[in-house]
């Protein structure tokens, strides 16, 4: 394959509810979605899902903008590939920024799986036709807001429900919540917001008496040892997200045993490529993965809904409704959750249509990078 045309668009769309961590708030959300085109005419879509700011990662939409025009598309554009487990190759010598990547690498899948007329979800390895989903909530102002947005998710079907959680919003809303809904499976984020002092240990490993289905993240990224401390003083599985970017991340949280569960987040691993990767060596040492999202728009939620589909997704993926988090999304269908279970699309590529019309509507910026009308670029991507 040769793409012939690369371009990127700064789209924002505002969500129906805002959402709150432990480190931000946020009503509207910016992505970058990314557009590859080959010498047919054929296209594939991808998203760049950052943050806009450094709180989760330290890529923003900015960060992401230059590293994705300046170094990833011209490595890319007029490159002759065979498969898009190539394409890393292109951009080895860029460091980190795997936002960035994550997009383009994306598009590539699907663009490659688009052009062969298969899902994107059968070209990545997936084995099922659904997936079940779950959502994640934010910090609310009120215990009865929080208690209000769960009803609200289990009456639409959700079967899990993911709590933000943060020092001084922590033992009562969880409590709160399992108190009202019994049955309900719940795990808590607290995305890195606790330190190891006597009474933060004493909240974490309180925790346990909730009957949670995990705790994620409750470190910083780095410090793996305090996670694998944690999870040897508690009976619930210790979920890893934000400490594991990398492949090498995994094999080290491995060894030390920092955690039973893998939250697989596409754009934090840098691409699909990567993340089949972690799901497959995760699997080989027992550790379950579910499918993490950032929010993403209708092209990273499909991306996300074809690698849940892989065998080793079983715990309740972030690949809910479109609807969830906006009025109107940037695929057609939009994606839909039926009882808290996605359908798998099992059409070309996405198997979702991109609304180009409504990207428009919607676009701060774009930019487009196109070949040379001389011959492309010819050898291995290694040789790139």
């Amino acid at each position: 394959m040769r793409i012939v045309e690369a371009s990127l668009h700064l789209v924002r769309l505002p969500l129906v509810h805002a959402f709150q961590t432990s480190s931000h708030r946020k009503t509207h959300l910016d992505h970058i979605l990314v557009r590859l085109v080959d010498e047919s005419g054929a296209e594939g879509w991808g998203e760049i899902a950052s943050p806009s700011d450094p709180f989760y990662c330290p890529e923003t939409t900015e960060t992401c903008w230059h590293i994705a025009e300046r170094y990833v598309l011209p490595s890319v554009v007029d490159a002759v590939w065979e498969h898009p487990a190539e394409l890393p190759r292109l951009w080895r010598k860029v460091r980190g920024n795997r936002f960035a990547i994550a997009g383009v690498d994306a598009a590539g899948w699907a663009l490659w799986s688009g052009v062969r007329g298969v899902s994107l979800a059968k070209a990545l390895g997936g084995t099922r036709g659904e997936v079940v989903a779950g959502v994640s909530l934010g910090i609310e102002p009120t215990y009865d807001a929080l208690l209000e947005q769960v009803r609200r998710q289990v009456d639409a079907g959700y079967p899990r429900v993911k709590l933000k959680i943060a020092p001084g919003w922590d033992t009562e809303p969880v409590r709160l919540v399992r108190e009202a809904f019994p049955d309900l499976a719940v795990h808590v984020d607290a995305n890195g917001a606790y330190g190891e002092t006597a009474e933060e240990l004493a909240v974490l490993r309180g925790l346990d008496d909730f009957g949670l289905l995990m705790i994620e993240q409750p470190f910083a990224p780095r410090n793996l040892v305090a996670h694998a401390a944690l999870q040897r003083s508690v009976r619930t599985p210790v979920c890893l997200d934000e400490s594991v970017d990398t492949i090498d991340d995994l094999r080290t949280a491995l060894a030390l045993g920092a955690g039973r569960v893998l939250n697989i987040k596409v754009s934090r691993m840098g691409g699909l490529t990567a993340a089949v990767a972690a799901h497959d060596l995760a699997r080989e040492h027992g550790v379950d993965v579910w499918c993490g999202g950032m929010h993403e728009f209708g092209i990273g939620r499909a991306a996300n809904v074809a690698l849940s589909s892989l065998p080793g997704f079983t715990l309740p993926s972030d690949v809910s409704a479109s609807a969830k988090y906006y009025a109107r999304d940037v695929v057609q269908p939009e994606v839909v959750a039926d009882q808290g279970v996605v359908r798998v699309p099992d059409g070309p590529g996405l198997g979702h249509t991109v609304d180009v019309a409504f990207i428009g509507e919607n676009r701060l910026k774009e930019t487009t990078i196109t070949a040379p009308a001389e011959s492309p670029r010819r050898g291995s991507p290694s040789a790139a």
